[in-house]
């Protein structure tokens, strides 16, 4: 008997070592630092969905010194975070990044200003100083004042661009007349310093038809040549729509989650559990598939605006969401 034991456990044993074995590796690389942005993909790892499927993901931060692209064409993720903007830009400079799933259905990106300032309206916005973040972040905005006929090299019909902190200080400071913020971020913060509800006027980019595209899944083109990284890309996506819909249905949870996985020490429990709340707002867990109509309409704004110089062919693929419904 003790034999026959010691036999089926040392079975099980091969077993595991055998499922381990034929999980496979992903790299995720995020867009920004750890929160509540990317809730959907912690909950997923956390809860073993991830391994459910056959996964063994790492997910890496991000920063204001991290280019997910950049990390990507070096051989340093499989998958990454980004908005469409900075992909097609990237794609135009030879990295070849193709959306394979489109998890934030509308964006967060907002101008706020206060209501005591001199800004009121758009037509308010020549000859003052606006906030905007780069890095592949300021697109949304220059698209949006070339839709206006607004120049941005400064000037009494211009607009004076101030390279903003990824904060509101600008705000708090009156180094800006308006200054961006996220929904689900930094929207929280201008109310911690003062700036509430009452006492701003927003400037939504959904609202306004302006939005481009936000957090997407991209990989690259040779990855997607690949039918064993295909299916496992395949596996990824599906387990990261269990984990964004376990997450928002548990937005608590899931911001505890966030905060265990936050290595900085930076983040806290009540702030990310405000973030998970905007951030349920603009997430689709039912389907992941890239709408057709928000790619040509932030295309064509980034074409607009010789962001990008050509219309691209192949920057993106239905053919993961497809497989994983």
């Amino acid at each position: 008997m003790k034999k026959l034991m010691m036999g089926i456990a040392a079975g099980a044993l091969l077993l595991a070592a055998q499922s381990a074995m034929a999980a496979d590796a992903l790299t995720l690389q995020v867009k920004w630092v750890t929160q509540a942005q990317f809730a959907g993909y912690y909950v997923a790892k956390d809860k073993g969905f991830y391994k459910d499927a056959g996964i063994d993901i790492t997910i890496k931060p991000g920063g204001p010194d991290v280019a997910p692209e950049q990390v990507i064409a070096g051989g340093g993720a499989d998958v990454i975070v980004d908005w469409m903007g900075g992909a097609l830009a990237a794609r135009e400079q030879g990295v070849k990044l193709v959306n394979i799933a489109q998890p934030f259905k509308k964006a967060g990106l907002e101008l706020i200003c206060p209501k005591d300032g001199p800004i009121k309206t758009e037509a308010d916005f020549p000859g003052h100083t606006l906030g905007v973040w780069f890095y592949g972040n300021e697109y949304p905005f220059f698209a949006w004042m070339n839709k206006l006929g607004i120049p941005t090299d400064g000037g009494a019909k211009g607009v004076n661009v101030l390279k903003q902190n990824f904060d509101v200080s600008a705000l708090v400071q009156k180094q800006a007349d308006c200054i961006s913020v996220m929904t689900y971020n930094e929207l929280g913060q201008a109310a911690d310093a003062g700036f509430t509800a009452d006492k701003i006027i927003t400037f939504n980019y959904s609202a306004l038809g302006n939005d481009l595209l936000e957090d997407g899944l991209y990989t690259t083109e040779e990855k997607l040549a690949d039918p064993k990284m295909k299916d496992a890309l395949v596996r990824f996506v599906k387990a990261s729509m269990q984990g964004w819909q376990y997450a928002i249905e548990h937005p608590d949870e899931a911001a505890q989650i966030v905060l265990d996985n936050d290595e900085s020490g930076a983040q806290t429990l009540a702030h990310q559990q405000y973030m998970m709340t905007e951030v349920g707002k603009l997430v689709d867990t039912k389907d992941f598939a890239l709408d057709q109509a928000a790619y040509d309409r932030t295309e064509k704004a980034l074409l607009d605006q010789k962001i990008i110089k050509t219309k691209p062919e192949g920057a993106y693929t239905h053919d993961i969401t497809d497989a994983a419904k």
